[in-house]
């Protein structure tokens, strides 16, 4: 049965994999309207302002996901083992073992970059000051601490491209295991 869209936020999720697999350029109206199941006028309805803040619309759920599952824990959490831990294990699912876009990376590099500037780089500067401070809890200093999370989410974002060029999951299995390592037992 095909997804009924009601409100706005119902559009969000198949919007965000319309915009995964052709980024934004390749986002006609018609391939959005073919995802949602909405006509151009409900998709103005609902995004007055269209592709862009449509995109704008995903980054913000993106956002609030990445806050909501790793962020926060990593700051707030009493256990930094348990929280980098349940990152790992968080990034595996929401990227789907590297076969899933992140679609803030693919805007980072592509020609819309500095229209999402805010968004994108919120959404690195975030993962890593909150990677940090859990490293820092862990017992990291200063430094080596900031080294370690650009280390990782640079070792995340790397092996989602590497294992969606191969078509190949265990790259990205791979990696997030060799962080484990590193992060939590403290191997290379």
């Amino acid at each position: 049965m095909a997804r009924v869209i009601a409100e706005r936020s119902d559009a969000i999720a198949p919007l965000a994999e319309v915009f995964r697999e052709y980024g934004y350029e390749g986002a006609s109206l018609a391939l959005i309207g073919k995802a949602t199941g909405l006509g151009k006028g409900s998709l103005y309805h609902f995004f007055p302002e269209g592709k862009e803040e449509m995109v704008r619309a995903v980054l913000a759920e993106i956002e609030q996901w990445f806050e909501d599952a790793v962020y926060a824990p990593l700051r707030n959490g009493s256990d930094a083992n348990a929280a980098i831990d349940a990152m790992l294990d968080a990034v595996m699912d929401y990227f789907k073992s590297g076969q899933r876009v992140c679609l803030v990376g693919a805007l980072a590099v592509g020609n819309t970059r500095d229209r999402f500037s805010q968004a994108i780089q919120g959404y690195f500067a975030s993962w890593v000051d909150a990677l940090q401070s859990a490293l820092i809890r862990q017992g990291q200093n200063d430094s080596l601490a900031r080294i370690l999370s650009e280390d990782a989410v640079l070792s995340i974002q790397g092996a989602i491209v590497l294992s969606r060029a191969l078509d190949d999951p265990a790259v990205f299995q791979r990696a997030i295991d060799q962080l484990r390592r590193r992060l939590l037992e403290r191997r290379i």
